[in-house]
């Protein structure tokens, strides 16, 4: 069988926590921000966890299968 690479786009955008959880950045912080208000640019600065739901597309995109 042959090794199973890690994405690189993947291994740019997700860091791993201490207790195995994938942390991610917020999207729409890129471009176009002075439509948005101070306080919804504020809260996309903050990093979030990935979703339950999302968390085994993840794994398998970083090799952690």
């Amino acid at each position: 069988m042959p090794k199973v690479k890690t994405n690189c786009a993947a291994k740019k955008r997700f860091k791993l926590t201490a207790t195995g959880k994938i942390k991610r950045k917020h999207a729409f912080h890129s471009h176009i921000l002075t439509k948005k208000s101070t306080k919804r640019k504020h809260n996309l600065v903050k990093s979030t966890l990935v979703e339950g739901a999302n968390m085994n597309a993840v794994k398998e995109l970083l090799a952690m299968r």
